[in-house]
Formats: C-alpha cells, structure tokens, sequence
C-alpha cells in the first residue's frame, strides 16, 4: 500500500478546523484534524505532500520526523509547520488503524483505562452575577460533567493598561469572587479550573494562587506567559494552587524544560497542534518520570478530540481533557455516526477501527471556512 494523495478541507468552529485526508492507492483513507495552524498550514501541507506521495503509510514517526528535520529553518520546532505535520499524522494512525481494524490505542500500546474524564469549558466570565453563573453551571452538571473550567480575566477593567500584566486591586478581588461564585455554585465535588490565559504578571499571579488555595481548585491555567519557564516556577513554588501550561508549546522539546525544571504542576499539550499522538504520547512519558499528570488543551471537533482520547488511553498519568464545544449546534452532527462521543462527562473507548468516527463531509462544507477549498 503506498499514499496516492493528501488533501485538505477546513471548518468555522474555534477558528480554523483543518481536515487531513490521506488517499491510498488500496482504497483506504484516513482522516486527520488539526487547530490553530490558519491557512499557513494548508500551504505547508500542499507542499509536503510531494514528499510523501508514493510512501509507505505505516512509517508515521518516520515521516513526521523526517519531514520535521527536513525543514528545521522552515519552522521545524513549533508554529504552523507543525501542526500541519499533526494533521498527517493523525490521519496516517486513521488510516493504519482502519488497514488493520484495530483501534489507534492498541498500536500505541494498549488501554491503561477504557473511558477517558472531560472537563467542560463552559461561558463563565467576569461580570456575570451569581444566579447567571448558577444557571451556567447547572447546565454543565445536568450532562455530567465532574469538573468545568472558567475565565476569570477579560471584561471591562478599571485602570488597566492593555499591555501591563499587573492586575489592580478591583481586578484581582473580581477574579478571586467569581471563582468564589463557580465554586459555590457547582459544591464540594465538582472540580473547577480557573483560566488567565497568561494575563498576569508574577506578582499578580502570586497573590492570585495563594487567593484561591481555599477553593482546591483543579488548577490556575497559564497565569504568566509561558516563555519563562523559570517565572511560572516562581508562581508555582509561592502556593499550593496547582499550576497548570503548555497549550502553546510544540513537540518534546518545547516541554522539556518546563517539565525538567517541575514549573508546573500539571501539563496541557493540544494534541491536534503540538505533534500529534505519537509525539504527545512521548510528551506524556516525559512528563511521568517527576510525576506530572497530563491533561490535554482540546478544542478539536468529535474526529480530533477522540484521537486525542487514543493517546490518552496509552499513557498513565492522564488526569482529564478539554470540551470546547458547549456553544456549538454541530458537534454530534458533524461526523457520520450523529451521536454524541461523550456520555456522563466521560470518553467511552470502542474496538471500532483507527480513530473511531468519521466526518460528514456534507454537514462539514455547511461550516466551510472562507477563502478554502474543500479537499480539491
């Protein structure tokens, strides 16, 4: 069996939604989904796909490794070129796994759990009063949910410049009630994560953790921006509120010196973004050796979030992973199956093969991305 062709097709939803689909010349085909790589990684992937054409389907690290090395000044450590290097190789497990009907979990090694925890990302936001966020919550609970998480930065503030990181005094006593309210709301044991996304400077985010330490809360998302590693370290080290990163890294080597160096407590690669299952896997085991768990930023589609789960099953510190979908109306229509792949708040695993799922091209093209061709 030898790749006949790569092609590519994009949805609205959390920005861009890019497909992969990788073509055989045995007839099989395998479907890929990647994030926030915009209309860069259609380009890089038009390009690579030459490469490619012609090649063995099953080398997926082999391919992506090379093809990462190969274009090392291009890009070949993080940004576009390699989420577009993420959209083959989650279509390429797709694809080996329908070629030999297995689940993607059995080629990387077998379950160590049959349903994988989701937390929900729910329209929690600061100037919402108590009964707004009471109504919020007891939606996400009504279908499950054990844990949600909340955006406590943002909105109109007082006093705020739009480039300085140090919260006011309104702004840090309006974070610290709202996460008050969402606790309050959801009980003792629901899991609430708190998300900054990187709004803060040290000293904000300091006296914001060391805030929230009487709410055991999941963990504070991102408090500083994620470049220094050595100031997440301080944030961590100043209180017992876990510390949560990584949606913006890319690759093992983006994660090694925040793991190395234990800046955080918990780490959250995008799957569909940073390297695919294979290098998040490698992430994970990582991540393992100083006992960090490993809980995925996710904002893929029902095709990307259950490859996402593959990975999740294979690795033994996993903790929980993202929905971003509360707000969408085309989350179950929008792959073949039309049923929703997450039940009481948990990813059920089945022995269906590859991903498990397939898109409804027909409903994707509804949601078409402007300026896109649809798998020309």
């Amino acid at each position: 069996m030898k790749i006949a062709n790569i092609k590519t097709a994009a949805t609205t939803g959390h920005g861009m939604h890019l497909w992969v689909k990788v073509e055989t010349d045995a007839g099989i085909t395998g479907i890929g989904e990647c994030v926030h790589g915009g209309v860069q990684a259609i380009a890089i992937i038009d390009y690579l796909k030459e490469r490619l054409i012609g090649a063995d389907p099953f080398a997926i690290d082999a391919h992506f490794e090379g093809l990462r090395r190969g274009h090392v000044f291009d890009g070949g450590m993080s940004g576009a070129l390699i989420t577009a290097l993420t959209g083959i190789e989650i279509a390429l497990w797709d694809l080996k796994g329908k070629a030999l009907k297995v689940p993607i979990y059995e080629l990387l090694g077998g379950k160590f759990r049959d349903r994988i925890r989701v937390y929900a990302d729910c329209e929690v936001n600061p100037g919402m009063d108590f009964g707004q966020i009471t109504q919020v919550v007891d939606g996400v609970l009504e279908r499950g949910f054990t844990a949600f998480k909340i955006d406590v930065d943002g909105g109109s503030a007082k006093n705020k410049d739009a480039f300085n990181k140090t919260a006011s005094e309104w702004e840090h006593d309006r974070m610290v009630r709202l996460v008050e309210m969402a606790h309050r709301a959801a009980g003792e044991e629901i899991a609430v994560g708190v998300d900054v996304h990187t709004n803060l400077d040290v000293p904000s985010a300091v006296r914001l953790a060391r805030d929230l330490e009487q709410f055991h809360v999941m963990w504070l998302e991102e408090p500083v921006p994620p470049e220094n590693y050595d100031a997440m370290r301080e944030v961590k080290r100043s209180s017992s509120t876990p510390i949560c990163s990584g949606e913006n890294l890319y690759l093992r080597h983006g994660f090694r010196d925040l793991i190395e160096k234990q800046a955080v407590d918990i780490i959250m690669p995008d799957i569909p973004k940073c390297g695919g299952l294979s290098e998040c896997r490698k992430i994970a085991n990582l991540a393992e050796l100083y006992y960090i768990p490993f809980a995925p930023h996710n904002v893929a589609s029902p095709i990307g979030t259950l490859a996402s789960a593959h990975t999740c099953a294979t690795i033994p510190n996993f903790l929980i992973i993202e929905f971003h979908w509360l707000q969408r109306d085309y989350w179950t229509t929008i792959i073949q199956e039309k049923e929703d792949i997450i039940k009481d708040g948990y990813i059920h695993l089945s022995d269906r093969p590859g991903i498990g799922v397939e898109l409804d091209e027909e409903v994707g093209r509804q949601y078409q991305y402007p300026g896109t061709s649809w798998f020309a």
